[in-house]
């Protein structure tokens, strides 16, 4: 029977798999390693509950190929944050709808919803009535002034000087306020065209934008006022987030955020707070502007936010790579022991993640932490079996 045992137990041994055997004198147990040079995994019995605290040892060859990483941690500074949702809206102060302010009939069309449209650009043409006889009466009140400005003030009495001037004024005011551009009054007036003079005119971009609404028909009539398009700069959106009055006190005007959309981060500042409390959720608004590269923002769209705040904590800050979940569900870092290149897990509070940064609580200032290559020296200690739970 013991030439059984000492054959089984040789066997492991040339087979490079870790024996774990009784030390006579302490009763602990202990490891070896094999001639592949895997790290070694001590370990110690857990109180009365049996668990065993794993400590690995990684040689220095082992933490170069790795690129493992050690950095004594101290607090610092650290901004709180609010997370909260929120909803993507259009910039009213870039977003502008386009109106007759007379009524007229729809001749042309010469932007689609969904068009990118340039300042300038024509939208639509229209052909009104109204138009058409203040047109006419520009044509002439500019005649008599161009008439009367040539004779001068020596041959013409002050009065009919001035008329002339403010009738060709007024004229040229009603034209701009029916909705003529000063292009399309240059080109009106030059050469007192009069077949320009037939009512039409054209409604023009304001800002380089996209086509969001389009509600109208070529032909159709339309009142005063009648909203043709709206068209807005989608390059700078709204996000407005719903907290607390509480969470509000904690918060200014400029403060930064970041927008969580699908899979990418955008950084976003906040730009207005609301003081009215809604009826039903009895929460305030609070307005970020964030930009929209690559049209990645919409209107209606859900997004997540983190806003920071006013406040500040002091707190660990490592890269959030370097915190990692234990068997348990708990959160924890691998902290170097008394030798280099020893490590064991400990457990820790995470506060938050943001920009690629964990903010931590619960270890020493000065503590020895894996702040690259954790995933590996946590491997490490799994290969060995090692329930991994510190309390």
């Amino acid at each position: 029977m013991k030439k059984l045992i000492t054959i089984i137990i040789t066997g492991l041994l040339f087979s490079g798999q870790y024996v774990y055997a009784e030390d006579h004198n302490s009763g602990k147990p202990h490891t070896r390693s094999d001639d592949t040079g895997n790290a070694d995994i001590k370990g110690e019995k857990h109180g009365d509950h049996n668990e065993g605290k794993g400590v690995v040892i990684i040689t220095a060859m082992q933490m170069k190929t790795a690129g493992i990483k050690v950095t004594s941690l101290m607090p610092a500074q650290v901004t709180s944050s609010i997370a909260a949702p929120g909803e993507v809206k259009l910039n009213a102060y870039r977003t502008i709808k386009i109106t007759p302010r007379i009524a007229a009939q729809v001749i042309k069309r010469h932007a689609r919803l969904g068009d990118l449209v340039k300042k300038g650009q024509p939208l639509v043409t229209l052909s009104s009535v109204e138009m058409a006889s203040a047109q006419g009466r520009l044509l002439v009140a500019d005649r008599e002034w161009q008439r009367v400005r040539k004779l001068g003030r020596k041959v013409l009495s002050g009065r009919r000087y001035t008329e002339a001037k403010v009738a060709r004024s007024l004229a040229l005011s009603k034209v701009k306020a029916y909705g003529m551009s000063q292009p399309q009054i240059d080109r009106l007036l030059k050469d007192s065209n009069t077949m320009l003079s037939d009512g039409t005119f054209q409604l023009l971009s304001t800002l380089n934008a996209r086509v969001l609404h389009d509600d109208f028909i070529v032909g159709e009539r339309v009142d005063a006022g009648k909203v043709l398009m709206i068209i807005s700069d989608e390059s700078v959106m709204w996000v407005e987030a719903r907290i607390t009055a509480d969470q509000m006190k904690l918060i200014k005007i400029g403060n930064l955020a970041r927008v969580r959309a699908g899979n990418k981060n955008l950084s976003a500042t906040v730009s207005q707070l609301h003081h009215t409390l809604d009826e039903i959720t009895r929460t305030l608004a609070i307005r970020m502007e964030v930009k929209n590269p690559g049209d990645i923002l919409h209107p209606g769209m859900f997004v997540k936010v983190i806003i920071q705040t006013s406040d500040k904590i002091t707190a660990f800050v490592l890269p959030e790579s370097a915190v990692l979940r234990s068997q348990d569900g708990d959160w924890q870092i691998l902290v170097e022991q008394d030798e280099p290149g020893e490590f064991k897990p400990v457990e820790v509070k995470l506060l938050r993640v943001s920009n690629g940064k964990a903010v931590i609580e619960g270890i020493k200032p000065g503590t020895r932490v894996v702040t690259q290559g954790a995933f590996f020296v946590q491997s490490e200690l799994a290969k060995a079996g090692f329930k991994i739970h510190n309390h």
